[in-house]
């Protein structure tokens, strides 16, 4: 059978193309490697050199693997087109000053001695004074405190308002329990003196007993900020020679007084205001001493000596008299 030539050159083309794909082909294996197991990788680029990462930083992902999934954190580096972040600065810690060590405890602080009594004068032992030898013209005004001390304000304020000084004898138990009146007295420039510490009958006292009356009181009445010594009165005045001679042995001098004003039997007794002032004015004498009560009375609950107070002053003034405390007879 006869083909056609145009048939022949169709045929002929086709097989210099299948020769040519098949040339190429074999040209292909020989240049490229042989495959490795897995997908085939990328041709490498050109390595580019990249700046360090700061420290702390997630480094480039693993050639071949996944980039890991970003994670929402805070950083320190500045976001691109920002200005960078300044740290904050830390200032180191300062330090505590050191804590001194205790030094040794100091030593409480010594309480103050006593005042130095004032020494008995030799001239008034072996007696119970009733008048200031040599005093001239003036009269002392004196108030005893056993019981209670109803009628000190007025008192207190009456001798203020006329500027006249007084001495008051105190019991002892009257100090312990009336301390904040003992300080008052003393604070306006009076004068303390011993009343012995429960206010008994001294004669019927042993001498052991009269030590214990005499120093209880006086250790009550310096506990409360006065000293009462050297001057001391008998109980109800009630005194003889054995009780004179005993307190005088303690270093006291025996006070009694010129006038009793009576003061203390209060109205139930029969006594008034006018009745107290009249008794001071007719004992009136150079050197006087006027007795006179604080408390009330027990029954009525007058302060009759305290009521009368200014218009006695008034009266001793007027008759051209002065007022002195009982140091005077201790030469003061």
């Amino acid at each position: 059978m006869v083909v056609p030539a145009g048939e022949v050159r169709r045929r002929a083309a086709a097989m210099a193309l299948a020769a040519a794909l098949a040339v190429l082909a074999i040209i292909l294996v020989l240049l490229l490697p042989a495959p490795t197991a897995g997908p085939p990788s990328a041709a490498p680029s050109p390595s580019v050199a990249l700046p360090p990462a700061p420290p702390g930083s997630p480094g480039p992902p693993a050639p071949g693997g996944s980039a890991p999934a970003q994670e929402l954190q805070e950083t320190d580096t500045p976001e691109a087109g920002q200005a960078p972040v300044q740290p904050p600065v830390t200032e180191p810690p300062v330090p505590a000053p050191p804590v001194p060590e205790p030094g040794p405890p100091e030593a409480p602080d010594q309480p103050p001695e006593p005042p130095r009594p004032v020494p008995l004068p030799e001239s008034l032992r072996g007696q119970d004074l009733t008048v200031i030898p040599g005093a001239g013209r003036v009269v002392a005004l004196t108030f005893d405190a056993g019981a209670n001390a109803a009628g000190l304000a007025k008192i207190l304020s009456a001798l203020a308002a006329r500027g006249v000084p007084g001495t008051f004898f105190l019991t002892g138990n009257w100090a312990a329990n009336n301390p904040q009146a003992v300080a008052q007295i003393a604070a306006a420039g009076h004068r303390v003196a011993n009343h012995s510490m429960t206010h008994p009958v001294f004669t019927g006292l042993g001498d052991d007993q009269i030590v214990q009356q005499v120093r209880g009181a006086e250790q009550a009445i310096l506990a409360a900020g006065a000293d009462p010594r050297p001057l001391f009165r008998f109980p109800y005045g009630e005194r003889d020679a054995r009780t004179i001679a005993a307190v005088n042995a303690l270093g006291y001098a025996a006070v009694r007084w010129t006038v009793d004003t009576l003061g203390w039997k209060g109205t139930s007794g029969g006594v008034d205001v006018q009745t107290v002032a009249d008794r001071v004015q007719a004992g009136l004498r150079p050197g006087e001493i006027v007795l006179m009560h604080i408390g009330s009375n027990p029954d009525d609950g007058t302060t009759l000596d305290a009521d009368a107070l200014p218009g006695v002053i008034d009266r001793v003034t007027a008759a051209g008299y002065g007022f002195a405390t009982l140091d005077a007879l201790l030469g003061h």
